[in-house]
């Protein structure tokens, strides 16, 4: 056995530390108004994703989902909510880091925030909004693709 030594390479690790609502809002402007009409709302998603460190290789992900719907143009609910996740993420080059941020840790907390949507719908009284699965990997290598190409039209031509 060998007394000679080497320096170890840190193994990558990723966990969840906790899970929790950073801010939630439900409106309704029409009120009573909305019970008056068919329910066959338009409904438009808007998705946002957030990460700060929080020192010792421990990351706070906030995924914003805004949900809106409007009958006959006009405004029905508009249900806001941040999903927010304390995220160890160690041992891994800024590539893989970055991926892990803004792919891997959406994944995990948006099923708690689809939950949270749906729940705030139906204390509403209006019928439940089950929102389709995201695939986050996919957003993740299109903006990664779309701050790529924005890169190469600002490079000055040769």
């Amino acid at each position: 056995m060998s007394n000679q030594t080497s320096e170890k390479t840190q193994e990558p690790q990723f966990g969840l530390q906790r899970i929790y609502i950073k801010d939630v809002s439900f409106e309704s402007p029409q009120g009573a108004m909305v019970f008056n009409q068919e329910w066959s709302p338009s409904v438009h998603q808007e998705i946002a994703t957030n990460a700060s460190a929080l020192g010792d290789d421990r990351f706070e992900v906030v995924l914003t989902l805004t949900v809106s719907g409007k009958i006959k143009e006009q405004p029905a609910f508009v249900v806001e909510v941040q999903q927010a996740g304390i995220f160890l993420i160690t041992g891994m080059n800024d590539e893989l880091q970055r991926q892990v941020v803004g792919a891997a840790c959406p994944n995990i907390l948006f099923p708690y925030a689809r939950e949270v949507i749906d729940s705030l719908m139906v204390r509403g009284t209006l019928p439940p909004l089950m929102l389709p699965p995201i695939n986050f990997d996919a957003l993740y290598q299109d903006a990664l693709t779309h701050k790529q190409q924005m890169q190469a039209a600002n490079e000055p031509a040769h």
